[in-house]
């Protein structure tokens, strides 16, 4: 079992997409980072608004820390925002110089304005995103299923789907992270240097086929040398002894990526479980752990009739929400049917809460998600450029949310998106 964006059910599967593909140039995807909170104007911290135009955010302060002669873990930064987008976002840089900042200069990145702040900014402190996306090539009466779509997801929220970018290109971090929950490093190894697919490049899949013959050498000679971290992993396992092979190419791999893979299995299992209830992922059951909009702390819905009622229509009014498991060793399962749902597709991918415990060197507490989320600032209108017409979509989100959800549903052409 992979996790598959396309087999994830849609919410308004019942009405007709509008068609369409979004990024089809730089300028057809912005996004804008609303922060946490405001500069306040004074402190050692440097905070400057950063216009980026097709280049991912980590590249983007390399540029800017080398400029600063820094190294790039000083510069402090809420979000990481798409490379095949215009993205206005905030970074930081203590003991900086406002004026070198401000003379920065680059044909992809514009330092538009600098302030003074007391603390580095953190990942997650933001707020929301605002976007601005040209849908094109859609269909003739684009405007009208765009609006009744909306009206849907205006009303229901939508589904908080972790995106299909989550998973990988190879769609197999998910499977990484649930060989290392598991403690199956062969399995581990084997999805990480074999197994090659059509839609590999070319030098890849020749490495990966090596591999699934025992070449090991062949494999080490023919993996891409820009691959750095699975050619150090490969290395190390080329040279150990049989007996500890496995354990050493895991050992070896960068401990982000391995967060990285057993996030993609949280984000998998939490996907599952929000299909399993997509019809009624805007209200609450008996068992339920709900929250307060806007809130990450929970409570459990009680089955007393009276008070079912009123979380009903709390929840009615998207005052609060359903959740759904990021699993980890202290994070709670519902209870009842939603918590049957949850050990359900905990099953499906053949783990428990308790495995989260100990994985390599790390221990994953887990957390709860909110089933949907909430769309604020809607506008939808058609619209004629340079290029051609095209939907207009105006939105605003919030943090952690992906718009390419909701792009989804109002296209139904999910494995066009990207």
């Amino acid at each position: 079992m992979q996790p598959d964006a396309s087999n994830l059910p849609y919410l308004t599967a019942d009405l007709p997409g509008a068609g369409g593909l979004i990024k089809q140039h730089i300028g057809d995807f912005c996004v804008e980072e609303i922060p946490l909170y405001p500069v306040c104007g004074e402190g050692t911290h440097v905070y400057f608004t950063v216009r980026k135009r097709g280049i991912p955010t980590p590249a983007a302060v390399a540029r800017i820390a080398k400029y600063m002669q820094v190294r790039p873990s000083e510069i402090g930064v809420a979000g990481l925002k798409d490379a095949q987008a215009v993205t206005i976002q905030q970074m930081s840089l203590e003991h900086a110089d406002p004026r070198k900042l401000a003379a920065f200069r680059d044909r992809q990145i514009d330092i538009l304005s600098t302030a003074r702040h007391t603390n580095k900014l953190r990942p997650g402190h933001l707020e929301a995103n605002r976007f601005t996306i040209k849908v094109r090539n859609t269909a003739s009466d684009a405007l009208a299923r765009a609006e009744a779509i909306l009206e849907v997801l205006a009303r229901r929220g939508v589904p908080n789907y972790f995106g299909p970018q989550r998973f990988g290109l190879r769609n197999d971090t998910a499977m990484l992270g649930r060989a290392l929950v598991t403690g199956d490093l062969g399995e581990f190894v084997a999805i990480l240097f074999g197994r090659p697919a059509d839609s590999d490049p070319k030098d890849c899949r020749a490495a990966r086929a090596a591999f699934d013959q025992g070449d090991i050498k062949a494999a080490l000679t023919a993996w891409p040398r820009h691959y750095a971290h699975p050619r150090r992993a490969l290395s190390a396992y080329k040279n150990a002894k049989a007996s500890r092979k496995n354990e050493r190419a895991v050992y070896t791999v960068d401990k982000r990526m391995k967060r990285l893979y057993v996030s993609a299995l949280q984000s998998a299992i939490f996907n599952d479980v929000l299909a399993r209830r997509i019809g009624t992922f805007d209200s609450v059951a008996p068992g339920d752990l709900a929250a307060r909009t806007g809130s990450k702390s929970v409570f459990t819905v009680e089955a007393a009739p009276e008070q079912l009622e009123a979380e009903q229509a709390r929840a009615a009014a998207f005052e609060i929400s359903p959740t759904g498991p990021i699993p980890g060793y202290r994070s709670s399962l519902a209870e009842g049917e939603p918590g049957k749902m949850e050990v359900d597709a905990l099953a499906a991918w053949g783990v428990e809460t308790e495995d989260f415990r100990h994985v390599d060197r790390m221990k994953v507490k887990g957390a709860r998600r909110a089933l949907r989320f909430k769309i604020a600032d809607l506008e939808i209108s058609t619209e004629v450029d340079d290029t051609s017409s095209h939907l207009l979509l105006k939105f605003t989100a919030p943090s952690g949310c992906y718009a390419t959800v909701l792009l989804d549903e109002l296209t139904k052409n999910r494995n066009e998106q990207n």
